[in-house]
């Protein structure tokens, strides 16, 4: 099983489940680095607070192929690589470039459509078919199923990083701009996109909360909670969905990395959501 870094499994999680990670690249100002081994989330928001120049770029299809390479010499007999969601990111044709170096079938590239958690969920329900025994298409087909009953939706306090980034329209920007707007966003068809405009911070997280317990339903869910830079509010967050979701299961609460860090910016929080 392979994916790349901007799932943030927790280590613990990707150890236990014997996850191959492919690290995406970051670039703070004149230095470039391994996301979460040469750059760390709280040098992305430091450069990111003093407006330095940040920027993040793919792994290289020989990174894949060295990586898929490696898990074949390990004794697997074929792989399945998922990753951070091709609208957001070109890691997916790096994989999919690389995936052509084997046989027919032996590497087996599936895009997320998203990012975070969201990856990184369909990667743990792949890593455990595999573990149960299913073949590599069932293994990818266990990856896509947990995608497709999986949602993610964001608060950040500024959609301006993502403006810079290029990861949503300078039109959409403005939303965030006026008027002391706090956006709400949400991942569909792959992309980042603006949700509900809330008028403050307080407001914002009141129906992030809301909405995540409505997107949980009835049925038995497992949670992720991301942010950058905001543990105490994350950690708040994190109570008040344990009390409203009587049906969780699994909770994960982590920072994001670099990558997600730089597009999203400081003050992010996040809540992935999906449905066993």
């Amino acid at each position: 099983m392979v994916t790349d870094s901007t799932s943030y499994l927790p280590p613990r999680v990707a150890k236990d489940l014997d996850v191959r990670i492919v690290s995406l690249q970051v670039t703070v100002g004149t230095s470039s680095g391994a996301e979460g081994v040469d750059i760390s989330a709280a040098e992305v928001t430091t450069a990111l607070r003093e407006r330095m120049f940040v920027s993040t770029s793919r792994p290289s299809p020989a990174e894949f192929a060295a990586t898929y390479q490696a898990a074949l010499d390990a004794g697997a007999s074929h792989v399945v690589s998922i990753h951070v969601s091709a609208g957001l990111s070109g890691t997916w044709d790096s994989a999919r470039l690389a995936a052509q170096d084997f046989g027919y079938g032996t590497v087996r590239v599936v895009d997320s459509r998203s990012a975070g958690m969201a990856l990184g969920f369909a990667v743990i329900a792949a890593a455990q078919a595999a573990r149960q025994g299913a073949d590599p298409a069932a293994v990818q087909d266990a990856a896509v199923a947990t995608v497709d009953r999986t949602r993610s939706l964001f608060y950040v306090d500024s959609l301006e990083y993502l403006r810079r980034g290029g990861r949503i329209g300078a039109a959409a920007a403005l939303l965030g701009t006026s008027l002391s707007v706090k956006p709400l966003l949400h991942v569909r068809d792959g992309k980042v996109v603006p949700l509900e405009k809330v008028r403050t911070s307080a407001k914002a997280l009141a129906r992030l909360v809301q909405l995540t317990v409505e997107s949980c339903g009835s049925d038995p869910v497992d949670l992720a909670v991301h942010h950058l830079a905001a543990p105490d509010r994350a950690r708040d967050l994190v109570a008040q969905l344990r009390a409203q979701i009587p049906s969780l299961g699994e909770l994960y609460m982590s920072e994001v990395g670099a990558v997600l860090g730089a597009h999203l910016g400081p003050g992010l929080l996040a809540t992935v959501v999906v449905r066993k």
